[in-house]
């Protein structure tokens, strides 16, 4: 075995040796490249396709994943961004179950796990205390899932449960976020924390939640109504935005008729922020209502004797006199009858209630500016102003699109100034060529590093034909012995004494059309390069 390997070694090397050196850089580079190609396969069949396991964690809880992975004897990488965590595909999802069963990752903090294990002979205080905590963990945990949080942390104040409430202590929160790189939470972020908190605990209210950043600006603003400063605070966020919403609406339309950028606007609102409840009564004398109405009849009758007896002592004591001139007394009746009507009538009366909210608008203001036309270029650009009826037409729409009393109509004193004015552009030019500038420079450096490879391949291939042209062609004779082959270039013998030679066993300078034949088939380039020099010889010798 030994000896046999001793004999292909020493014919590999005497083969070597007859080979030029165009030929020594083909093995080679052949060799490399197999090599290369055989590493690269083994390379990646070695390492599978990997993916994303967690992402986003702290530093605690990637070293517990990472633990669990050693224990589980699990292959595993740690991506560039911090706490990402990758495994093999086809192990993604049976690793998050095994962990998720121990309980990993739990995030920072403690949660509602805290109550997994049976606590008995607890007081109230420490389970209640438990629950704040689970609570606090659980809230940081769901803020710490918006894009723009790394972190966070959630502190809760409970008042005392007592018998006695006192209306003076309430349910209190704050919140640290710590923000990825330089960014800012945005408004909207900011009021979905303080609403999520406020309605993830009993009694309490998002004016009572504060919320901070890693910067330590305070991020979240008192909007109690109640307050004074809550109140201010309300009043000019609602004039801001009203004031930012009507100057947009007339820089955009301004925008699509002049161009971007030539047109700046800036309103100014006055709010009417009394509330106003009037009550009105009118009466009209002229509408009379019959409310009501008494009629009343007294009817009297009365029959009364008239005596003709002179009036005296003896009228008053004579009986017989008396019954006497009763009788023939003439008597006299009387009737009275008495009719009373009384009407009352309702006076017509009309009666609103008018109730005005806060938020009216007392006074509306704009001021205009508009960049100046310009033809031509370079030296030969010329500013042209624009014609009154140009300027009025631009007033009008913004005024329109605002909402500007103007004319006759202009009960509340608004004002619109629109002036014509040359914008300084320079700076913007010269920030606009330096942005071209480097898009360019960027955009060839990625052509020139996208090319660079192509190009150093495109290089080593054409110094590789060059040498490979440099070089003189040596032939090896196929189906030649090495030891014949290497005597022949010992004893200073060319191409054709090599082939009388190797044909020299039937008869010696003579070349039979057998050997010839197999000499063709087996190497045609070194037979035609022999027949050449043969044809030379001879015209050579005939000359």
């Amino acid at each position: 075995m030994n000896q046999n390997l001793s004999k292909l070694g020493a014919q590999l090397r005497e083969i070597w040796n007859q080979l030029g050196s165009a030929q020594r850089l083909s093995v080679i580079s052949a060799t490399f490249v197999l090599l290369a190609g055989l590493g690269t396969l083994a390379f990646w069949s070695s390492h599978g396709d990997y993916s994303l396991l967690y992402g986003r964690l702290s530093d605690s809880e990637a070293a517990k994943v990472i633990a669990a992975l050693d224990d589980a004897k699990v292959p595993y990488k740690v991506g560039g961004v911090g706490g990402s965590i990758l495994v093999p595909s086809e192990k993604v999802h049976l690793m998050r179950m095994q962990l998720a069963g121990r309980g990993i990752p739990r995030g920072d903090g403690v949660g509602f796990e805290i109550f997994d294990k049976p606590n008995f002979g607890i007081s109230d205080f420490v389970q209640r205390a438990n629950y704040v905590r689970a609570v606090q963990g659980e809230l940081a945990r769901t803020i710490g899932q918006l894009d723009e949080v790394e972190s966070a942390r959630v502190m809760v104040v409970l008042p005392e449960n007592r018998l006695l409430l006192d209306k003076d202590k309430y349910a209190t929160a704050s919140v640290f976020v710590r923000v990825r790189g330089n960014s800012q939470l945005q408004p909207q972020s900011i009021n979905s924390i303080r609403f999520l908190v406020a309605n993830s605990v009993e009694g309490l209210k998002p004016n009572h939640v504060t919320v901070i950043d890693n910067l330590g600006n305070v991020l979240s603003e008192n909007s109690d109504n109640d307050s004074l400063s809550g109140l201010t605070s309300n009043q000019l966020g609602a004039r801001r935005n009203l004031e930012q919403y009507l100057a947009k609406k007339a820089q955009d339309m301004l925008e699509k008729v002049l161009g971007p950028g030539q047109a700046i606007v800036r309103v100014s609102a006055e709010i009417n922020y009394d509330t106003v409840s009037r009550l009105e009564e009118k009466f009209d004398p002229d509408g009379q209502v019959l409310r009501t109405q008494t009629k009343t009849d007294d009817t009297t009758d009365a029959v009364t004797a008239n005596p003709s007896s002179p009036a005296g002592v003896s009228a008053n004591t004579s009986t017989e006199t008396n019954a006497t001139a009763s009788t023939t007394t003439p008597l006299n009746s009387t009737k009275n009858k008495k009719a009373v009507t009384t009407v009352q009538y309702e006076i017509g009366r009309s009666s609103s209630t008018t109730m005005q909210a806060a938020g009216g608008i007392k006074r509306l203001s704009a001021s205009v500016t508009v960049a100046t036309q310009a033809e031509g270029t370079g030296a030969e650009r010329k500013v042209v102003a624009r014609s009154p009826e140009e300027l009025e037409k631009l007033r009008h729409i913004v005024a329109t699109a605002v909402g500007i009393q103007i004319g006759a109509d202009n009960t509340r004193g608004d004002a619109i100034t629109l002036e014509e004015l040359p914008f300084n552009d320079q700076l913007a030019t010269s920030v606009a060529k330096e942005f071209d500038q480097q898009q360019k420079h960027e955009l060839w450096w990625g052509i020139a590093r996208g090319a660079l490879y192509p190009g150093l391949a495109l290089i080593a291939l054409i110094v590789l034909l060059r040498l490979f042209k440099r070089t003189p062609i040596q032939e090896i004779q196929l189906g030649v012995p090495v030891g014949r082959l290497m005597a022949q270039k010992a004893a200073g013998n060319g191409h054709a004494a090599g082939i009388q030679s190797w044909g020299s066993e039937q008869v010696p300078g003579v070349v039979s059309v057998d050997v010839l034949n197999r000499l063709i088939k087996e190497n045609p380039s070194n037979m035609t390069q022999a027949i050449r020099e043969w044809m030379d010889k001879g015209r050579g010798a005939q000359s």
